[in-house]
């Protein structure tokens, strides 16, 4: 469904649709001087890894990064690397579809810059994001901003609609470990039921917590450049085991950071607990620094081998 999406808010019918199928696409999220604004600072970075020859605080290098060819599959929480990330986020669009789908009060769970390198940038296995970080209520999206056109060559985000209102699916490896990835044999993983989701620079992916999702690796010429807001209603709260990151801070750190990760409204410290299928992301991956990371040290089989053949 692609949606021109007013100045405003949503239509009742793009409300409708997010919430029967878990996913929507709108086009103009943010200003034409806005991403040219995000495309300068995010190539600026991108040109900075050349510099960096193993995965740190900000840069997941992806195989074969060089600095003649750098290649990432993520830049890490850009809104802590340069402040337009958080500025547009608060200043455009996004914040009202933010609101029609999430309500007044609204935070950041994180943020991530996925890459994907082109000429095979790496794959983002078949996963539900509410597999690795339950809470108390599911009330949690991801906004997928397009910061370059993306087509069906360079890796976009594929979704199963519906699958949010189904079961949280196994994210295990054989032996049990928490690997970020469902079984491709898995009796609920529909693979019949894909959509594809392109569009525009300047375009937005909106996909609930739920719902099953990937991409498969970039096989164009051109970097795939998404930038993955990850917000919940403000009366969302973690469950023990999840891996947010906040979750590791002592109280008082963990309050402040939660005021500084409101888009809009007011913190509350009144969770609204609703009955939800729930699987903790445990015991984790032997290296579970980024989704990739987990797939791959959790040996995650991959659903887009037999897909591709």
């Amino acid at each position: 469904m692609n949606v021109q999406t007013p100045a405003a808010a949503l239509t009742d019918d793009q409300i409708a649709f997010y919430r029967d199928n878990g996913y929507l696409l709108v086009e103009n999220a943010i200003t034409p001087a806005q991403l040219d604004a995000m495309r300068k600072v995010t190539y600026d970075l991108i040109d900075r890894s050349r510099a960096v020859t193993e995965s740190d605080d900000v840069f997941d290098l992806d195989d074969g990064h060089t600095a003649e060819n750098p290649r990432l599959t993520r830049i890490k929480l850009p809104h802590k690397q340069h402040p337009i990330y958080w500025e547009t986020l608060v200043n455009s669009r996004i914040t009202d579809v933010l609101k029609a789908l999430l309500g007044p009060n609204i935070a950041l769970s994180t943020a991530k810059l996925n890459t994907k390198a082109p000429g095979g940038g790496a794959a983002v296995e078949w996963h539900q994001d509410w597999a690795f970080y339950p809470h108390t209520n599911d009330d949690l999206l991801a906004v997928g901003l397009m910061l370059e056109d993306v087509d069906e060559a360079n890796g976009p985000l594929q979704v199963i609609p519906g699958s949010h209102k189904g079961p949280v699916l196994a994210h295990t490896n054989k032996d049990g470990v928490f690997c970020g990835a469902v079984d491709p044999d898995d009796a609920d993983f529909h693979r019949d039921r894909i959509v594809t989701l392109t569009g525009k620079a300047g375009s937005m992916t909106v996909h609930h917590v739920r719902l099953l999702h990937g991409s498969a690796p970039n096989m164009s010429d051109r970097n795939r450049l998404i930038l993955f807001y990850e917000c919940l209603a403000a009366d969302a709260w973690p469950l023990v085991g999840g891996a947010s990151y906040y979750q590791r801070l002592p109280q008082r750190e963990l309050w402040e950071d939660l005021h500084k990760r409101m888009i809009c409204g007011q913190p509350t410290t009144q969770p609204r607990v609703v009955a939800n299928p729930v699987r903790i992301p445990l015991p984790p991956a032997p290296d579970a620094g980024s989704i990739f990371k987990t797939q791959k040290t959790g040996g995650a089989r991959s659903a887009f081998a037999s897909m591709m053949g």
